[in-house]
Parts: structure tokens; C-alpha cells; sequence
């Protein structure tokens, strides 16, 4: 058979995906991959069997799709990031390819639980927080609505870290996630490309033209690996493709035949170190380096593949804005815009008008954060050093560009330096987020709020440049795995009611408001909640050792810890709290279980400070004998996908309580809402528009707004008069203070003391008060558990908004520019 009918074959006769269809290659699976005999294989043994059966069918349809993209000449969407938090694969592919219950029943009838199985497949170690999940959720959203949409990243061989508590504080161990290697991905060797760093430009002329060399560089080998990413109810599988490092040459043999072992071997190490870890700490000139250098190894590489794609598919290089988009997400990837205008110029040897052109025309930027320190920039003498040439085509694109400038704001000098791509204020730096914006034809932020305030403080003078450039396009959440896959009992309630359409179409949940004021549909939803938490409660007490009651009210924070996101206020409350039972003034207070999980920064002080401080609190509220349960907290341990997926569904209260203005969306409290949780906030990112759709009575906003934080900042803010005023938060400062909670160490917490109480940058003094009235009102309604549920359940309905779909569905219409294509 020629090539060329081999998978025409295949289509028409695809692997079968029927009970025993399952059962035949989950059992050739096992002898011939797994190597195993049946009796005696391990649980480990059958989870890869299902997996390798699973990636059979997988890849199929991926080579369906391929094939009909190319066939109908669809134009494609590459997404840059640096982060992709998927999670575990096996149960969210059986789900989106639809034989979840025959591959359950195929195991059940060989002896073997595919649950039981699934939970011991390591969570995929490639992203932190919510820019990760947010890329992974529309990685799931283009396959879903065949959008021939790609990942591009890095296959970082261990994640950020794996987190442990130990007396309190965070200790950071390697997340050797690939221990066991990944029955998920398929290594591409033929996929190699060279990413070059260091070295010199030489510049000669060509029949009048410039041209620029960059050589005497130290290069290393980007090698690909494909992930299949399915989409739900179609037969549509698009890619992830992530890089990994490799040296050019495995060792030195001079080296090693000298007896310089270590010298022979250190070349392949340094080169491989690139893509070794997720986020090197940044806090020494060694891990910025390497930072800097792993954003421009997988940008080279991605860019590289896909401009060899589109000359594979006989395209000119001067259609690539017709044929390819390319969505920066956030700042990491923003040297792809040198890097694409390197290629063009160098290699392809177009005129730089037209190169300018293409690149601006290829590029959309999504913006994720409004605090000007986690907006990258690099150094100058750094990026002359590892990446010449792209510094010298960042000169020039600043040149043409402030050219512009002066063109549009004659005379104003100021907004020249304040728009200039280098920071000349700073010790000459590169603005990446300036880079991003000038070279992008749509900048976009991800909720209505974060959009404006980018209009009107960080990017205003971009904005008034070009107004046209700026959209909002709120984020949103996968409900195939958010609700569909993670609260299957819910699911089951909802589907019983409404159908499953909501799946693909989450507007269809609104059907669900009028079954809220149903008595009998409110204890249906009430017990699904309750079995969730007595789940969570479960798995509390096999990682923590801590006895919660599923009875209690489960306040949930769960983030990254960050000052801005302020678990400083939640530890401020349950003090404050704690304090009322032991006064004995809190006589009718509902009985809470107050949980956190999250990482902070290997480098972050104050944020790993924060997590010891509420360890330290928990150690005392949950050995306190006054309290008799009424009060426990929580601090759980290594939070990741497969974490939220538990605890998602089991939060009774979502604390979304950033400092107002700081949170660009946020993802969690969609999830939250979505699963049933009323949420407490400030009118921060999403939160605006969660209260726009579920009603102000259904959510509990307090503190500050974006506005009155500016004014109060403006005018000078004092917090040491709020503590000096309030005599409930006086005593919860002075006891952190005093070493109540560190009787070993009475003075740990002083410093922190001494910064809320001079300095509180995020304002968490200011909206103390505010937040402990608006916790006041959660009380009092949870004690009113029939209307309590009521709210939730409006919650859920209401949340159709905020599905993934209709985000992409937006990128797609007024970024991207394409179109869906299905082979149902």
C-alpha cells in the first residue's frame, strides 16, 4: 500500500472504541509495551497499558487533523507560552474522546479501576499558576471548536518544585515529574533546530544592501515533543509541541580520554540545563541569565518550525501574515518579535519595510498583569551580550518607531522616553512589554476592568497612539473539565435537568435558575456538595493529618501566594475570629473550616513568610480546646491541577479578596463560582463581571475600589491609623507581634508587623473592617442553608459567561482571524 493510502485506510477504519475494542489493546498494550505478563502487572503497569491504548486513538485523529488542515489550506494559530498547566491527561482525553465509561467498564471487567489507576499519573509539571492554566484551557477550547490551533512551549524535565511543609515553612524539593517517563508524549528527533546565543555580528554590504551575520556562537539543539490535545465531541486533535534542550555533542571525548570526566560531560550539562527547570530562581545573575535564555530557546525553535511549515506547505514568506498568527501570552515569549524580524531579514533577506510589516501583521499580546515589577526587563549589557543581533534590531525597531512618536506628539519629549523601548532611567533596560506592544496588532487584556486600567495607567500613552490596537477579551474556564470532568455528581444533577449541551455551550445553564427555587432540586445540590466535601475532607486528613468536619462552612483561598493576592487578610479574619470565640462573643458563628493552598516564590521572603504565619496560626486555632472545632485552618500542601479538582468542587466560600486594581482576572474564581461557591471579593479583575452576571445579592463585595485605592494612596496613606482606630485588629496585630502564635520565636514576625503597620502596600489595613462586616453577612447566610444553596445554584447557572469557548471564540474573530475546520 503506498504511503500516501495508508492513513486513508486508517480513517476508514479506525481503531475501535467499544468495550472490547479498549480491552484488546489495553491487553496488547501490557505484553507489548508495558512488557508484562497480566498476573502480574502492577497498578502502574495497567495505567500505562490504558494510557498507550488511549494515545493509539489519540494519535489517529491527530493525523486526521493534520491532514485536513493542510487539505483545506487553513490558516493557524501558534500560542507562545512559557507555561501549560494540563494536568493529569489520561482521564480528561477518555472524556473529550467520548469512551470514558467503556474504557471504565473494559478495566473493570480485566479486575483493574480505572480511577484508582488514574490517580497515579503524575500531574504534568509544566506551569505554576493561572497564565499556565489559562493557556492549557484554550489549548482544550481551539480542538473542542476545531480551531487548527498549536501550543508551543518548553518540556521543562522538572516543574517549578514540589512544595512540603515542614514546621511551618515552605521546602522547596525537585518536581521530577518525568521519573517515570511520559506515556503522552511523542519525541519528534527529526524536529531539531539550532538556537544560538553569545557570539558577534558582523556587518557587510550586498550590491548596496546591509547585511548582518551573527557568528562565533555558543548554539544548542531545540528537539520537539508532541502532546495530542483533544477536543470534546469532535474528532478533532490539535498539538501541543514543547522543546528540549540537547547539546550538540554528547561529550567531549578529549576531555574524557585525559580523565576530565566532569569536563567532558559539562558542556552537554550546561546546554540541557535550559530546559531543565520551571522559573530558575531569578534572584542571582546566573538564574536571570538562564531565564532570559530559556524565553528565547523555545520562541527560536517555535518560530523556526512554524516558518518551516510554511515554506513545507509551498507558501511564500511574504504570505506568512495570511496563513499564521502568533498570540503572545503575557511577556515571556515578546522576543519572538525580534526573533521573527531576525529571520526575515537574515535568512529571507526582505527589505526591513516589509519585514516590519509581517511581523506586526503576525502578532497578538495578551497582557496579564498591571504592576509594573513583573513586567519583564532585561538589561542591556545582558541581552548585547547573549542575544547581539537581537539587540540590535531592537535598537532599530525603537529608532522607527520613536520616529513615529515624534511624528504623532511634536515636541513632547516626555512621552518619547515614557514610550521608548528602552528604559534609559533605569540603568538602560529593555521594556519586553514595550516590545510586545509595538510589535503586535492587537493588545488585549483579559477582563473588562484590567482593560481599562491598561488604557488608562500602564499602556495610556500606547493607547493614545493607537487606540484601535486595544480590546478586552475576558478569560474564561473549560467546563469539560471544571465542572464535566472534576464534580461528575454535579454534573450528573445538571444533565438530569437540563440535558448536556452546556458542555459545549455553558449559556445553557441559565436553565438551571429556575430549578433554584425547587426545594427538592436544592437538597439534590446540597447533597452533591456534601459528598464533595467529605471527600475533600478525606484527603485533608491523608496529606495534613488534620481532622476537618464536613459539616462546617469550607472557606477556601487557593492562589499562588502573593502579597497582592492578600492571604494576609484571610489570616487577619480567622485571628479576628478566633479571638471572638475565645471572648466568647461569637456564640451563634457558624463552624468553619478556613483552607489555603498555594506556592510562593523560592525567592519570595515575604510570600514564604506569609504561608509560616499561617501555619504557625493553624498550629494554635486547631490544638486550642476553647475552640472545640468551631475553627480549623488548613494549609494544603503542594497545590496543583489535581489539588483543585477536589477542592474546587468541595468550597462552600471562594476568597477572591485582592488588593482592587492589582488582579488582571483571575481564573480561580470562575471555577469556584461554576462549582457552586459564593464568592467574597473586592471589585477586582473578573470579579466585576462575576457580580454583573450573578447579581450583587450573590456575592459579597467589600473594601476598597480601584478608584478609592489610587486616592487613598494619593493622599498619603497612614495604616497605623486603622490599627490605632480599631481595636478588634489592634489586638490581632499586636498578638502576631507579641509571638502568640511563635512562642519558640516571639519576635519572627516582626518585621512584618512593622511593614503593615508603617508601610501595607496592598491595603490590607484599610479593608480589615470592610472585610470582617462582609464576613459577617457570609455568616449569617450560611446560616440559612436553604437560601444559602438557593444563591449557589444561581451562581452556577449564571456563569455561562465565563466558559473558555467564548473567549477563543473572540481571539478568533477579532485577533486571529480564523475559522473552524471539523471533520465530523
Amino acid at each position: 500500500m503506498a504511503a500516501a493510502d495508508i492513513l486513508t485506510e486508517l480513517e476508514h477504519h479506525p481503531r475501535p472504541c467499544d468495550k472490547e475494542g479498549l480491552k484488546r489493546s489495553i491487553r496488547d498494550a501490557l505484553i507489548h509495551q508495558a512488557g508484562k505478563d497480566p498476573l502480574h502487572a502492577t497498578p502502574r503497569d495497567w495505567l500505562e497499558a490504558v494510557s498507550y491504548a488511549v494515545r493509539e486513538r489519540l494519535i489517529e485523529r491527530r493525523m486526521f487533523t493534520q491532514r485536513l488542515f493542510n487539505q483545506e489550506h487553513a490558516k493557524r494559530v501558534y500560542y507562545l507560552s512559557m507555561e501549560y498547566l494540563i494536568g493529569r491527561m489520561l482521564i480528561n482525553s477518555l472524556m473529550n474522546l467520548g469512551f470514558f465509561d467503556a474504557c471504565r467498564e473494559a478495566l473493570s471487567e480485566m479486575g483493574v479501576d480505572l480511577l484508582e489507576i488514574s490517580e497515579l499519573e503524575p500531574d504534568a509539571a509544566l506551569g505554576n499558576g493561572g497564565l499556565g492554566r489559562l493557556a492549557a484551557c484554550i489549548l482544550d477550547s481551539m480542538a473542542s471548536q476545531c480551531i487548527p490551533g498549536y501550543g508551543y512551549g518548553i518540556r521543562y524535565e522538572y516543574g517549578m518544585f514540589q512544595q512540603q511543609i515542614q514546621n511551618g515553612q515552605q521546602i522547596e524539593h525537585p518536581d521530577n515529574w518525568l521519573r517515570y517517563g511520559n506515556n503522552w508524549e511523542f519525541p519528534r528527533p527529526e524536529k531539531i533546530f539550532p538556537v544560538r546565543f553569545y557570539g558577534r555580528v558582523v556587518t557587510h554590504r550586498d550590491n548596496g544592501d546591509v547585511r548582518h551575520h551573527w557568528q562565533d556562537c555558543e548554539e544548542v539543539i531545540a528537539m520537539a515533543y508532541d502532546y495530542p490535545t483533544p477536543g470534546y465531541g469532535n474528532k478533532n486533535v490539535n498539538n501541543l509541541r514543547l522543546w528540549a534542550a540537547k547539546a550538540t555533542r554528547d561529550f567531549d571525548l578529549n576531555y574524557f580520554n585525559e580523565g576530565d570526566y566532569i569536563g567532558a560531560i559539562q558542556q552537554k550539562a550546561e546546554s540541557e540545563t535550559i530546559s531543565m527547570v520551571l522559573y530558575p530562581n531569578d534572584a542571582t545573575a546566573i538564574g536571570r541569565e538562564l531565564r532570559l535564555k530559556q524565553e528565547y530557546f523555545f520562541v527560536s525553535a517555535s518560530i523556526q518550525d512554524i516558518l518551516s511549515h510554511h515554506e513545507e506547505m509551498g507558501y511564500r514568506i511574504t504570505e506568512l501574515a495570511d496563513k499564521v498568527a502568533m498570540q503572545l501570552n503575557d511577556t515571556h515569549p515578546a522576543i519572538a518579535v525580534a526573533e521573527l524580524m531576525r529571520l526575515l531579514l537574515d535568512k529571507y533577506q526582505l527589505p526591513w519595510v516589509s519585514a516590519w510589516e509581517i511581523t506586526r501583521a503576525v502578532f497578538g499580546y495578551t497582557n496579564h498583569t498591571l504592576m509594573p515589577e513583573a513586567l519583564e526587563t532585561w538589561p542591556v549589557a545582558l541581552m548585547e551580550r547573549v542575544l547581539p543581533r537581537h539587540m540590535q534590531i531592537i535598537y532599530e525597531i525603537n529608532f522607527h518607531f520613536l520616529n513615529e512618536v515624534r511624528h504623532t506628539f511634536p515636541g513632547d519629549t516626555e512621552i518619547v522616553k515614557r514610550l521608548s523601548i528602552i528604559d534609559e532611567d533605569h540603568g538602560r533596560r529593555v521594556r519586553m512589554a514595550h516590545l510586545a506592544v509595538v510589535g503586535s496588532h492587537h493588545i488585549n487584556g483579559v477582563a473588562a476592568l484590567h482593560t481599562q486600567l491598561l488604557k488608562d495607567t500602564l499602556f495610556h500613552d500606547f493607547y493614545r497612539l493607537w487606540p484601535e490596537r486595544f480590546i478586552s477579551i475576558t478569560n474564561g474556564i473549560t467546563p469539560r473539565l471544571w465542572l464535566n470532568q472534576a464534580n461528575p455528581a454535579l454534573t450528573s444533577m445538571i444533565s438530569e435537568h437540563i440535558g448536556k449541551e452546556w458542555v459545549m455551550d455553558l449559556t445553557q445553564l441559565r436553565q438551571l435558575e429556575a430549578f433554584a427555587e425547587d426545594p427538592t432540586c436544592r437538597q439534590e445540590f446540597r447533597t452533591v456538595k456534601e459528598a464533595n466535601k467529605r471527600h475533600l475532607a478525606e484527603l485533608v486528613l491523608e496529606r495534613t493529618g488534620i481532622e476537618i468536619d464536613p459539616a462546617a462552612m469550607f472557606d477556601v483561598q487557593i492562589k499562588r501566594i502573593h502579597e497582592y493576592k492578600r492571604q494576609l487578610l484571610n489570616i487577619l479574619h480567622v485571628i479576628a475570629f478566633y479571638n471572638r470565640i475565645r471572648h466568647g462573643e461569637a456564640p451563634e458563628q457558624a463552624q468553619r473550616v478556613v483552607l489555603f493552598a498555594g506556592k510562593s516564590a523560592p525567592a519570595y521572603v515575604r510570600a514564604k513568610q506569609i504561608i509560616r504565619l499561617i501555619n504557625d496560626v493553624a498550629d494554635v486555632i486547631n490544638h486550642d480546646p476553647v475552640v472545640e472545632g468551631r475553627l480549623k485552618v488548613v494549609f494544603y500542601p503542594n497545590y496543583d491541577v489535581s489539588s483543585a479538582a477536589v477542592i474546587i468542587p468541595a468550597a462552600d466560600l471562594s476568597e477572591q479578596i485582592s488588593t482592587a486594581g492589582m488582579e488582571a482576572s483571575g481564573t480561580g474564581n470562575m471555577k469556584l463560582a461554576l462549582n457552586g461557591a459564593l464568592t467574597i471579593g473586592t471589585l477586582d479583575g473578573a470579579n466585576v463581571e462575576i457580580r454583573e452576571a450573578v447579581g450583587e445579592e450573590n456575592i459579597f463585595i467589600f473594601g476598597l475600589t480601584t478608584n478609592e485605592v489610587a486616592e487613598t494612596k494619593a493622599r498619603g496613606y497612614r495604616p497605623r491609623e486603622h490599627y490605632e482606630q480599631n481595636a478588634e485588629l489592634k489586638e490581632v496585630i499586636d498578638m502576631i507581634a507579641s509571638g502568640f502564635f511563635s512562642p519558640s520565636e516571639p519576635g519572627r514576625y516582626r518585621d512584618l508587623v512593622h511593614d503593615l503597620l508603617n508601610n501595607d502596600a496592598f491595603l490590607v489595613l484599610a479593608d480589615f473592617e470592610s472585610y470582617l462586616h462582609a464576613q459577617e453577612r457570609v455568616d449569617a447566610l450560611y446560616r440559612k442553608p436553604e437560601e444559602w444553596t438557593r444563591r449557589a445554584m444561581l451562581n452556577t447557572a449564571r456563569m455561562g459567561f465565563f466558559s473558555i469557548d467564548r473567549t477563543v471564540k473572540q481571539y478568533a474573530d477579532e485577533i486571529w482571524g480564523v475559522t473552524p475546520e471539523c471533520w465530523i
